[in-house]
């Protein structure tokens, strides 16, 4: 029997099961084909196959990263939320999973990384709360510089010193984009009818964490809440496919503790949390010792006590 196939995503926020838009994508359209995955909802992408995230761990031990990659994977092994979908719906998919790259991805980016309001009150409080020490002091600066790099490539360098300018033209053409999909998906459940399929996962990877994001500077998110059928779009596939508000329902694709501990349970948190606590504690009587603060200290207590002057008595705390 062969090993289960494995995902590994980012832990939830904002009553999401992920908190980024490709983990979102990967685990909707999962949850969509039925594919029978076995989750691991992680805060450290080291601890994934391919040091980042989501990745695939497929039962032939490859490993994928890609979410387009791992889609169509899936597809392979007859996980299909496509299968049923015209020629004419085909190209349709293809055609507006680009134009989420090209026009909304990017303002995406801006708006949770390079928007110092949001990133400094909102992204890096998020990704450095779940992450553990020391890692959540450096994890969100490196993931800010993956995102920057992310929008040179698709902006250009000249562009990124637009300030303002950039801001304006990055949320024109996200506003844009989402007038096009509010009028793409018309009434329906789904774009393509009743059914899901891959492009409602990408959709809905990009706009579920923009919506339910507590961002301090909203005005892309306005901008979609006004939109009321994509709205209500996102919140039904949270409902259908992700009830209790990013707890993994009993399905199919179940999910599993992290490894290495997750801290989500309480007394791996409060383990990490101890021994955060004495390596802390440590370090610094190492550096009293390298530095000789203790030994000063030592020998200043028995040259009183040569001179026959007793050592000054211990002050104490005043209770409060």
């Amino acid at each position: 029997m062969s090993a289960p196939e494995e995902l590994f995503c980012w832990e939830g926020a904002w009553s999401l099961p992920c908190v980024c838009s490709e983990s979102l994508t990967v685990l909707a359209y999962a949850r969509f084909a039925g594919a029978p995955l076995k989750v691991h909802k992680i805060s450290n992408p080291w601890r994934s196959p391919t040091g980042s995230l989501p990745a695939l761990r497929t039962s032939e031990g490859r490993s994928l990263s890609r979410p387009s990659d791992i889609i169509i994977h899936l597809r392979k092994q007859k996980y299909n939320a496509d299968y049923d979908l015209t020629a004419r719906e085909g190209a349709d998919t293809l055609a507006f999973t680009s134009l989420l790259e090209e026009k909304l991805l990017p303002a995406l980016i801006y708006t949770f990384w390079v928007d110092s309001k949001n990133y400094v009150e909102l992204t890096r409080r998020c990704f450095a709360g779940h992450a553990p020490f020391p890692l959540n002091l450096f994890l969100p600066g490196r993931l800010q510089r993956q995102q920057l790099e992310r929008l040179r490539l698709a902006m250009g360098d000249a562009a990124l010193d637009g300030g303002e300018e950039l801001e304006r033209e990055l949320y024109r053409d996200a506003a844009d984009c989402l007038d096009v999909l509010s009028q793409r998906l018309g009434s329906n459940r789904f774009f393509f009818g009743d059914s899901p399929s891959s492009l409602d996962a990408f959709v809905f990877g990009h706009l579920a964490p923009l919506l339910k994001a507590k961002l301090p500077n909203a005005k892309l998110q306005q901008h979609l809440r006004s939109l009321e059928n994509l709205s209500h779009f996102c919140c039904n596939i949270l409902l259908l496919y992700f009830p209790g508000d990013g707890r993994e329902p009993s399905g199919r694709v179940s999910a599993s503790p992290p490894e290495g501990g997750d801290f989500d349970h309480v007394p791996n948190k409060r383990r990490k949390q101890l021994l955060s606590v004495l390596v802390a504690l440590g370090a610094m009587l190492g550096y009293a010792l390298l530095t000789g603060i203790v030994s000063i200290q030592h020998g200043h207590q028995e040259a009183l006590e040569e001179l026959g002057t007793p050592p000054p008595p211990e002050e104490e705390e005043e209770e409060g």
